[in-house]
């Protein structure tokens, strides 16, 4: 397994390290943050517990919004790549896919649908919503990329897929981190059927 990189180490929370996350992957000391480039959410800051209306939690939850600063010029698209970073095993649960974002200071509202999504650990190319076991908590990082050519990905493309195609094409990256505690909410007993 490869190591946690130190370039990431201060921006990502010592339980949240999975050296299988797509920033590892592909970001680098050069891209993170590069220009100012930044990722941040009205609904939570950096290290917060997510709302129970972005969970499993909520009957009628949606993902939370996300707000980005302006990539570095030559950048031209936006990825979003969204993982439950406390899993064991090689890869981090995948819970959001998007891109097709335009490489401009922007947003996404809580649950906007994005252009472009692709599939999450389920199968399905929507917000996966957390929902850790009872008293568990588990740590999701948020990772923005900017790419310097535009993804020929069709939609529902696989992370696998994703991640190949933005090999090398990274032109800036950002991360924000949440956590989430199953049971936090009044829907505490809707785990009954976990995975």
């Amino acid at each position: 397994m490869t190591e946690f990189p130190a370039w990431l180490t201060s921006h990502v929370p010592a339980t949240a390290r999975h050296p299988g996350l797509a920033v590892v992957a592909l970001g680098s000391a050069q891209a993170l943050g590069r220009g100012g480039f930044a990722l941040t959410s009205p609904a939570f800051r950096a290290g917060d517990e997510l709302d129970p209306s972005f969970t499993a939690t909520e009957e009628d939850a949606v993902a939370p919004p996300l707000e980005w600063s302006a990539p570095p010029p030559g950048s031209h698209e936006l990825v979003i790549v969204v993982e439950e970073a406390s899993v064991q095993g090689s890869e981090p649960a995948c819970h959001w896919l998007v891109w097709g974002l335009p490489a401009q200071r922007g947003k996404l509202l809580e649950g906007e649908v994005p252009p472009r999504t692709g599939k999450n650990a389920f199968g399905n190319s929507e917000w996966l919503l957390p929902d850790p076991p009872e008293g568990e908590q588990r740590h999701y990082l948020f990772q923005i990329f900017a790419t310097d050519l535009p993804l020929v990905l069709m939609p529902g493309a696989s992370r696998a897929e994703l991640l190949a195609s933005l090999q090398g094409t990274i032109t800036a990256c950002a991360v924000l981190s949440a956590t989430f505690t199953g049971g936090a909410g009044e829907g505490a007993g809707l785990d009954d059927d976990e995975f």
